[in-house]
């Protein structure tokens, strides 16, 4: 296990090497938060530093911190066009009766490419592919055969909405949204479906694009959002697992250096409830390239120049 971990902190680092200054989430005039659950569709430089969760299904407690990196390596003079990055999840299960279980899952690795966008109606579109590989401890993850899969994101600001009437307050109003579907390469025949849906509402884009409030920090940079996520592994031909959907409400405080969020997450079908009694899960993003822009402000098509 130290091994995997030396090997992973490695690739990690080199990933991290090249940092470039790129606004997080900047769609024309919208600023896209960091999802909890869903994939961010926005290629960018970040570094989800935490990820904790705390889930209690009708057997056990689950503790879970994750973490990953991302980094953009092809820009042009818009946006952030490409971006590779992985990242893994550490969970504990306390079971009521039993013993306990603990260890890494999956390693999850992945590209975007933003292959449209138009700034005037905030609007992105990003096809990608996933990679999980069985690095982890067998008792806790999820698969145990190499998976790999596209993925297929995008998001909308509602900036061009009318900026008249009661209409202007719903230009504040943003969406996200996943799709992935990564079967097994090799095994048990498995395939991962997920699909993510974000509704966000961005109070730093109401006082600077709409109307001034005059709201005061912290509160000039709070997104509230939900999301909703549906989860599924189908085995086989002959049947399929129960799909798991979940409501994620939130809050999320944005700046330019950082996002720090806080949710909770509700079951919304009868076989997710067995599996989610309660939960508090949260997030801590680093948008490392506003920290350091001049240790890399490095692409693959535009060097160190910027």
């Amino acid at each position: 296990m130290i091994k995997r971990l030396c090997s992973l902190a490695i690739c990690l680092a080199v990933i991290a090497y090249a940092q470039a200054a790129f606004g997080h989430g900047v769609v024309g005039d919208y600023i896209f938060l960091e999802p909890i659950v869903t994939q961010d569709p926005t290629p960018a430089n970040e570094l989800d530093i935490l990820q904790p969760s705390w889930i209690r299904s009708s057997d056990a407690n689950t503790y879970s911190i994750g973490f990953s990196i991302e980094k953009v390596l092809y820009a042009d003079d818009d946006v952030p066009r490409f971006s590779i990055g992985g990242g893994n999840l550490w969970q504990h299960v306390s079971p009521y009766a039993g013993p306990r279980l603990e260890g890494f899952d999956d390693l999850t690795l992945f590209a975007k490419y933003a292959f449209y966008y138009s700034l005037d109606h905030e609007f992105l579109m990003t096809i990608g592919a996933q990679l999980e590989l069985p690095v982890g401890n067998t008792p806790v993850e999820e698969q145990s055969h190499t998976s790999l899969g596209p993925i297929f994101l995008w998001e909308k600001g509602m900036g061009d909405l009318p900026n008249r009437s009661l209409l202007k307050y719903l230009r504040p109003f943003g969406i996200q949204s996943d799709f992935g579907y990564v079967p097994a390469l090799g095994g048990h025949t498995s395939h991962h479906m997920f699909a993510g849906e974000v509704t966000e509402y961005s109070l730093p884009y109401l006082s600077n694009n709409v109307r001034d409030l005059g709201l005061r920090w912290p509160l000039r940079n709070l997104f509230l959002f939900n999301e909703i996520n549906y989860d599924q592994l189908i085995s086989g031909p002959p049947g399929q697992t129960f799909p798991t959907i979940l409501a994620t409400p939130g809050i999320a405080y944005v700046s330019y250096h950082f996002e720090v969020a806080l949710g909770t997450q509700f079951a919304l079908n009868d076989a997710s409830r067995p599996g989610n009694h309660a939960a508090v899960v949260g997030l801590l993003d680093i948008f490392y390239d506003s920290i350091f822009p001049k240790a890399g402000n490095w692409t693959i098509n535009r060097g160190f120049g910027g």
